[in-house]
């Protein structure tokens, strides 16, 4: 697991962790983590999710406009 950037300070995410076809996302003040699959938010919006991760900067916004039901 790693401590998510959040570049702007405006970000709902305090972790994440990438896994080969999965990133699972800890929020803040949240009690479980969510993980969000190829199978379930499908490939395109997980590997967006990993770029942004890996950015520090508009996961948690990009979370809630594009998969935000979409976890396991």
């Amino acid at each position: 697991m790693q401590r998510y950037a959040d570049t702007d300070r405006d970000s709902g995410v305090s972790h994440y962790e990438i896994g080969e076809t999965s990133i699972t996302v800890w929020f803040k003040g949240g009690a479980k983590p969510y993980r969000y699959s190829y199978g379930r938010a499908g490939i395109q919006h997980v590997e967006q999710m990993k770029r942004l991760a890996r950015a520090g900067d508009g996961l948690n916004e990009y979370i809630n406009d594009h998969v935000k039901k979409s976890y396991d």
